[in-house]
């Protein structure tokens, strides 16, 4: 196949707009889950002053339960067969529930005890992660089995990253909402209504991709719905690890845990640093420029995303993701910079820059797995969306888990005391800008360094795209007899 015939999708692997905008809306669901959250948490330390520890262990514990239930609901959904398909009912069940829990789970009553808050909070956050996992997972697998085209599934994961762009856009202003007097009582009051807000937009928002998408034809189970459970829980485990040991996967994760929660790892020391640093204990002051970097880098990514896929669609996926990351190194080091009390709106010069790591990291990363889909099917004769897909979000949620724990434990170790209201100590708040900058600086360049290796080529992709029709007879002829087909 030359060059050219690369980039000519044909008509029967494009995907109508009508599904990307569905597809995109969920992808905004998906990510006003992932990003509100970690906006909201710092509530408990600086409204309701609980110890930073507790808050990070309230981070990770419910990664414990995603360790089971991601794979599991993976695994589930690749074998589910209903009339709405495979994945859209776990989407619309997931949406309503996610949403639900996570609008009460901040109605915290006042005047309880820091245990009484820990234990609450974190039994809430297992509920929201375990009913987030059975919307996510599925959703994410239903985005890398919509089209079989190389360049298709990028312009999709492009499309989808830019809609999915918009909560980053939205949440940097969270704790300036919260925090805002003229609306609120307090922090903790702000927090208990905004999330009402957001709990109805994803519950109204996440159905949308289950009502309106359409799943694309499968083969049929061989295997009967009263099989053994036994036989299916060995299956389950041995998928397991039939996945972690198909290295360009592994590398795909090692890449995205590295990148993205190096950089929540990083910004989660932003806010304290313009607050205790930039503006002596300014809450207001701090909250408006964290607003405003977060909303300058956010809009970035709005031009970075489609600026990713439309260089990768020329360079290949693997070639765009060693130009794109090394930019978004030279913001991390301009940020160092831009820590300046004397003009603290210097930082924003940073944001373009940053915005290219997580920019193109998602639409880069999302179209890879759908090609691994394809490399793992040429080596187990098995599809696996939902196993992948629940394994990558997992890696990339236990790196969340460990930012913010690691967050605790960082403002622990760098001195830093809440009950200082005014600033914190010079050696604090230098250390917080150490943490803020030298870890996504650090973390990015070794996944630059993995993604070096990384073997599957537009090329090797078209390669095994062509085996694997050679291997079923042609895509057509499997889907006149062998296929059930969901409306």
């Amino acid at each position: 196949m030359s060059k050219s015939e690369h980039h000519v999708t044909a008509p029967e692997d494009r995907i109508p707009l009508q599904q990307k905008a569905a597809y995109s809306v969920g992808m905004f669901v998906n990510n006003l889950q992932a990003a509100a959250l970690p906006a909201m948490v710092v509530i408990l330390v600086l409204g309701l002053k609980m110890d930073p520890l507790l808050v990070g262990w309230i981070a990770a514990i419910p990664r414990v339960f995603d360790a089971v239930s991601d794979p599991l609901v993976g695994y589930i959904s690749d074998n589910t067969r209903t009339r709405w398909g495979r994945r859209r009912p776990f989407i619309f069940v997931g949406a309503v529930l996610s949403g639900l829990i996570f609008a009460l789970m901040w109605q915290l009553p006042e005047g309880q005890t820091e245990m009484f808050y820990f234990w609450v909070f974190l039994t809430a956050s297992i509920l929201f992660f375990l009913a987030y996992t059975l919307y996510a997972t599925p959703f994410v697998a239903f985005g890398y089995e919509m089209t079989a085209d190389y360049h298709e599934r990028t312009k999709l994961h492009a499309v989808a990253n830019t809609i999915g762009q918009i909560p980053w856009l939205c949440v940097p202003w969270f704790y300036a909402i919260m925090a805002n007097e003229t609306l609120f009582r307090d922090e903790v009051h702000g927090a208990r209504t905004l999330a009402i807000f957001v709990g109805v937009t994803v519950a109204l928002l996440g159905v949308i991709p289950a009502i309106f998408c359409r799943e694309r034809s499968v083969l049929r189970s061989p295997v009967g719905a009263l099989q053994d459970v036994w036989a299916k829980m060995i299956d389950f485990f041995r998928g397991i690890g039939t996945t972690f040991r198909c290295g360009p996967f592994v590398k795909i994760c090692a890449a995205t845990f590295l990148v993205f929660n190096g950089f929540m790892l990083g910004m989660s020391f932003s806010l304290f640093v313009m607050i205790y640093y930039l503006f002596g204990g300014d809450k207001e002051q701090a909250g408006d420029l964290n607003g405003w970097f977060g909303s300058l880098t956010s809009i970035a990514t709005l031009g970075v995303i489609p600026l990713t896929g439309w260089i990768a669609t020329r360079i290949g996926k693997r070639s765009t993701f060693l130009i794109t990351i090394p930019i978004s190194l030279v913001g991390y080091a301009l940020k160092w910079v831009g820590y300046n009390p004397d003009f603290p709106y210097l930082l924003l010069v940073a944001a373009p820059f940053v915005a290219f790591g997580t920019g193109s990291l998602f639409t880069l990363m999302g179209a890879m797995i759908a090609d691994v889909c394809d490399y793992d099917e040429l080596k187990t004769h098995q599809r696996r969306e939902g196993v992948f897909g629940a394994i990558y979000w997992w890696m990339v949620k236990i790196g969340m888990a460990l930012a913010g724990l690691l967050t605790g434990i960082m403002l622990n170790a760098s001195g830093f005391d809440v009950a200082l209201e005014g600033g914190q100590s010079e050696r604090t708040t230098f250390l917080l800008r150490v943490f803020d900058v030298g870890v996504p600086l650090i973390t990015s360049a070794i996944a630059v360094l993995i993604m070096f290796s990384y073997e599957i080529t537009e090329k090797r992709a078209y390669e095994i795209r062509a085996e694997l029709e050679r291997r079923r007879g042609s895509l057509d002829a499997v889907a006149k007899g062998h296929v059930e087909e969901s409306d």
